[in-house]
């Protein structure tokens, strides 16, 4: 089991910045990449960001160049930082942990943080 535990949402004024964190605990060493997901009212939850346990990252071209993903091995935390924040950047911002066994992928998710973006 893998528990996640965000902090860092917000309001913020468009243009602004903010940075959510994602603590992880449990079977830290299953996991082999860490993701940051988003949902807004009424839209599917879309893929944000993420990271592998090597430190390869990735983002989504809607926040490339605003949003960065980063990880402290140390503290078993993964961050996302957001940068220039949009009117459409709002949403419920959730932390995922990719766990894989055997041939099967399991996920886990931490309980949400929410993003407020006035303009």
């Amino acid at each position: 089991q893998v528990q996640l535990v965000e902090a860092g949402g917000g309001w913020v004024q468009a243009g602004g910045s903010l940075k959510l964190s994602c603590a992880a605990s449990g079977m830290i060493s299953s996991i082999n990449a860490m993701c940051w997901y988003r949902q807004a009212p009424g839209k599917q939850r879309e893929l944000v960001a993420g990271i592998t346990v090597g430190g390869s990252a990735n983002s989504a071209d809607s926040v490339k160049g605003r949003f960065t993903i980063s990880r402290d091995n140390a503290k078993n935390t993964v961050y996302l930082q957001m940068n220039s924040l949009k009117p459409e950047d709002p949403a419920v911002y959730y932390c995922n942990a990719r766990v894989p066994y055997r041939t099967l992928q399991y996920d886990y998710w931490g309980q949400g943080t929410q993003v407020t973006v006035s303009s």
